[in-house]
């Protein structure tokens, strides 16, 4: 199994497709790759000689990927935190950032549905707290 940035590569995955499993490597940047090392992209992952997978990983290591570019995004998200600007709080409260309406739908960020409801007569007159429709001191329709 190739092992390219610390990532092991499925094996019968062609390379184009395999490399994509590189956090950071997406398919415009597999072709840079790919062409950078000299390599035929509809070769299968197992059939590269070592000389080859040596070659893709000097021209993957150009790119930054895997931990430093999950670093660099988390600290990118806690700069817009510390400085207030509109992202930062969005983020902060795990809301969408990007315009997106939240009346209706945006269930990945705010998670699961919770039922905000009225409370039952008998529940609010066994705490001794007030009725809803019967006004006290006043009219009574």
């Amino acid at each position: 199994m190739a092992r390219i940035a610390g990532v092991d590569l499925p094996e019968n995955k062609r390379i184009d497709i395999g490399l994509t499993y590189i956090f950071g490597i997406g398919r415009s940047n597999v072709v840079k790759v790919i062409k950078d090392a000299g390599i035929e992209e509809n070769k299968r992952i197992k059939d590269l000689t070592e000389e080859e997978i040596n070659k893709l990983q000097k021209s993957v290591e150009q790119f930054k990927m895997e931990g430093d570019l999950r670093q660099e995004i988390e600290q990118n998200i806690k700069r817009l935190e510390e400085i207030g600007s509109y992202r930062g709080l969005r983020h902060r409260k795990g809301l969408p950032a990007r315009g997106q309406r939240t009346r209706s739908n945006a269930r990945t960020k705010r998670g699961k549905r919770k039922t905000v409801g009225t409370v039952r007569k008998e529940a609010v007159a066994a705490t001794g707290g007030p009725v809803a429709g019967k006004v006290e001191g006043g009219k009574g329709g």
